[in-house]
């Protein structure tokens, strides 16, 4: 495996990255990966990598680039109860302005998979958690042209009563959609879900909206309280089988 700790290009100067490929010349279909709000950390390069060894170019950038570089905690800050919530309150600002830039960010990201040796040329892929599951969405609704899937778990703030809701622009898809939603998460509530999966239906998208009963929000972050292990077995198996439909060649 090809392990680099990168500045790539963003929309509003250099954003801090982690790229992951496997060795040889490929290629190997690209992925850009969407962090939840703790940032880039030993959890999230791990699932990186397990990603790049099934045969895919992953990339993960810090989306709160223009705020400050990685890492935004410690480990600490995710076992302690005291102390995670104060890191949340910390990062939640950042998450808002986000939603105005990711887009532009998106598309940077994707110039740089497009550019690197051994990936693969045509659409990328995009996966993401909590906040990242958002925007992604976001993203793929904005760049359908560039996108083949999206995959998103635990994601919360997809339905909102703003006009610009991201499940809003799920006209624009033209992928492959998947989306894991956690039990119970007053993020994501059963209404949500259902005025999202009434969007993709009325836009004709190819999707799946499952609900991983018993597990809350966050399950799959190992590195924190909110784990849930048959929730992040479970989407292993889903994201895996969605990346295989929509890149067989890897």
């Amino acid at each position: 495996m090809q392990r680099n700790e990168i500045d790539v290009p963003a929309a509003d100067g250099s954003a801090d990255a982690y790229f992951v490929k496997p060795d040889g010349p490929g290629p190997f279909p690209g992925l850009v990966m969407f962090m939840d709000v703790f940032g880039i950390r030993p959890r999230l390069r791990e699932m990186a990598d397990r990603v790049a060894e099934r045969g895919y170019a992953v990339l993960l950038p810090n989306l709160f680039y223009r705020d400050a570089r990685s890492p935004l905690v410690e480990a600490a800050d995710l076992t302690d109860a005291d102390r995670r919530s104060a890191a949340f309150g910390r990062l939640a600002p950042m998450m808002g302005p986000l939603a105005h830039g990711v887009v532009a960010d998106t598309a940077a990201y994707l110039d740089f998979l497009a550019a690197q040796d051994g990936v693969a040329a045509g659409p990328a892929g995009l996966f993401g958690y909590c906040m990242g599951g958002r925007n992604a969405l976001i993203a793929a609704s904005a760049l359908p042209e560039r996108v083949a899937v999206l995959a998103s778990f635990h994601a919360g703030g997809v339905v909102t009563d703003q006009p610009d809701s991201p499940h809003l622009g799920a006209g624009a898809l033209t992928g492959e959609v998947y989306f894991g939603h956690a039990d119970n998460d007053g993020s994501m509530t059963p209404e949500n879900i259902a005025a999202l999966e009434a969007a993709f239906d009325a836009a004709g998208v190819t999707y799946t909206s499952e609900v991983y009963v018993g597990a809350p929000h966050g399950f799959t972050m190992a590195d924190t309280a909110m784990y849930h292990e048959e929730g992040e077995k479970r989407h292993w198996a889903a994201l895996f089988a969605l990346l295989d439909r929509a890149f067989p060649a890897a």
